[in-house]
């Protein structure tokens, strides 16, 4: 059996999996970024160590920095969550080669799976349904336009490595091909290292069903039921249910043979989910293999019973699974992701210091979260910081719990989506019957958001007392507490007063507070006739979609950011002649402009 566990990831999945070792009796070693240092994770875990850094390449990315503390911690395993390197077929064969146990399927598995066009290829041999889809990656924009010449649109642009929803566009138009290709690329060679794209038709407005998966090496495939997730803004999920409702019974039979079959051949091992869109007109086609734990693993839980991030242990432990049949789903579930994001802009994310956060509870409710009062959101990472998991006996009762769950949420201090759960909790599209449901992957830009407004957030007030703050010795973490206003700063002493991540009280509002709560800083505008451009949040310069020196209107898109792993675009708020102040791959603030519209 497993004996210590380092939890390569952050946030709730860490809490998460932590909290699992602890049922087993197994000691867990957490890790953590700068931003992190003082993050629930960390002091959940039995112990926790520096990663010294603030971005993920240097911090949870970093394989070669994971197996050093996994050597140094004596863990004989690593859990990589999901997110970060848990789909890395990389990693995952460090992790093997290093002599260690990977919490989840093989790097050989990994491989395969990981690799959408292998993954298309496998499926096709085992009988799963699919849409016409390039043979392989396609070289360039002039294929893709090709490929939705001969077989129509709209065309789906995806990276052959990774998922979450990374490194994916959807064209309507030939017009627009070219630079969605480009962008699809350029999003994947970021997240994944990796910039090889396939495209296939795809389904409008397409519902996305996917089936829960957990293998063991005794020979045992169980399907734990199916799950919906069609509720995503940018192809990432908000709101998640189980089992899929208004499926067709032929349909759920055929996606739960489909999957078993796919991950028997591929010799699968762990948790895993095989997902497909189930479009307006009924075509059903596979879509992806994700190689880990889902982030909306607690619907299958509170339906099933299991407890999957227990299994996967079993099953990296060399156990059998604790059941050998598939468990058949009993009564509902519902997952709201709380994101600090504000969905009336576009859900634009804000990070910073969580002033008050007040979690719901009652009956059928459950909170996974990786955040507390005080806690510090960074903007280097996923704005994802707490799921509200709530069951009921019916689909109704569970959607009347997710209602009074959302209403007894409060978080201040930055914005979150639960005007957004609030809405869609209200709306038949999503809660009516057979006939009504009528939610789709698009729904949520193309129907709903019109209806949200901008959330307006109270500034903080400083809290005078004492500061916990740490001690590093030899990259382990120690907590010691001293007055506020001491100023305890120094080599391997974390934050003192009023530094903002590393204190929980008296610390202020902490990395990013004046962009969370609204109040930009100073502009650095010179005069009337040079209109600043500066970023609504801490983030990187991708690209400039003007050059230096070229006329802009006003409203026109000049650069795209990527923040809290979202890409958006910046626009000008004047019309003038564009300034660059910044090159791609720039790291940018809230202070200083990027550039200048000059009038």
């Amino acid at each position: 059996m497993i004996r210590t566990v380092l939890v390569a990831n952050r946030g709730e999945i860490a809490v998460r999996v932590a909290r699992a070792c602890a049922d087993l009796g197994i000691r867990s070693v957490a890790v953590y970024a700068d931003g992190d240092a003082d993050a629930l994770h960390v002091r959940l875990a039995d112990e926790a160590w520096a990663l010294d850094g603030r971005t993920a390449a240097e911090t949870y990315l970093s394989v070669d920095t994971l197996l050093d503390v996994a050597r140094r911690s004596g863990a004989d395993a690593v859990h990589p969550g999901y997110g970060f390197l848990s789909e890395s077929a990389a990693a995952a064969r460090a992790v093997e080669e290093a002599g260690l146990v990977w919490v989840g399927p093989t790097s050989a598995t990994i491989e395969l799976l990981g690799n959408k066009i292998a993954a298309r290829d496998l499926a096709r041999t085992v009988g799963a349904p699919l849409v016409p889809g390039s043979d392989g990656p396609v070289p360039d924009a002039a294929a893709a336009l090709a490929f939705a010449e001969e077989h129509g649109l709209p065309l789906a642009i995806k990276a052959a490595h990774g998922g979450g929803g990374r490194g994916m566009r959807v064209a309507r138009t030939l017009e627009e091909v070219p630079e969605l290709f480009h962008a699809a690329r350029r999003e994947a060679e970021a997240a994944f290292g990796r910039g090889e794209c396939y495209v296939e038709r795809f389904l409008e407005r397409p519902r996305h069903v996917e089936v829960q998966v957990i293998a063991d090496d005794h020979g045992h495939v169980v399907v734990a039921g199916t799950r919906d997730c069609s509720l995503q803004r940018r192809n990432q999920k908000l709101v998640e249910e189980a089992p899929a409702p208004f499926l067709d019974p032929g349909v759920r039979k055929r996606i739960h043979e489909s999957a078993r079959d796919l991950c028997a051949a591929a010799g699968y091992r762990g948790a895993g989910t095989v997902e497909f869109l189930l479009g307006a007109d009924g075509t059903c086609s596979f879509l992806e293999v994700n190689t880990r734990l889902q982030v909306e693993h607690p619907v299958t839980e509170e339906t099933t019973g299991l407890d999957l991030v227990v299994e996967q242990l079993r099953v990296a432990s060399g156990l059998p699974l604790s059941v050998t049949e598939d468990p058949e789903p009993h009564g509902h579930a519902v997952e709201l992701r709380l994101n600090a994001e504000d969905p009336a802009r576009g859900f634009l994310p804000g990070p910073g210091r969580i002033d008050r956060f007040v979690a719901p509870g009652g009956p059928g409710v459950r909170v996974d979260s990786g955040v507390e009062s005080g806690s510090v959101i960074p903007g280097e990472f996923d704005s994802l910081f707490a799921k509200i998991v709530v069951w009921g006996a019916t689909r109704e009762a569970a959607l009347a719990r997710a209602r009074r769950a959302a209403a007894e949420t409060v978080v201040e201090g930055v914005p979150t989506v639960l005007p957004f759960h609030r809405a869609v909790l209200a709306d038949p599209a999503f809660t009516g019957s057979a006939d009504s449901f009528a939610v789709h992957t698009q729904w949520i830009e193309t129907e709903l958001l019109a209806s949200l407004d901008p959330q307006v957030l109270a500034a903080p007030v400083a809290e005078p007392g004492v500061v916990e703050t740490w001690v590093e010795i030899d990259g382990r973490r120690h907590r010691v507490r001293a007055p506020g206003g001491t100023g305890l700063v120094g080599p391997g002493l974390g934050l003192g007063a009023g530094s903002g991540a590393g204190a929980s009280a008296g610390a202020g509002a902490g990395p990013g507070s004046a962009t969370a709560h609204g109040t930009p800083p100073a502009s650095g505008l010179e005069d009337d006739a040079r209109v600043p451009l500066l970023a609504a949040m801490p983030g990187t310069l991708v690209r400039w979609l003007v050059a230096d020196g070229e006329p802009v209107t006003d409203g026109q898109p000049v650069a795209v950011v990527e923040a809290m792993k979202m890409e958006s675009q910046l626009a000008a708020e004047a019309a003038g002649v564009l300034e660059h102040g910044a090159p791609e791959g720039a790291q940018l603030t809230t202070a200083d402009p990027i550039g200048y519209v000059v009038r």
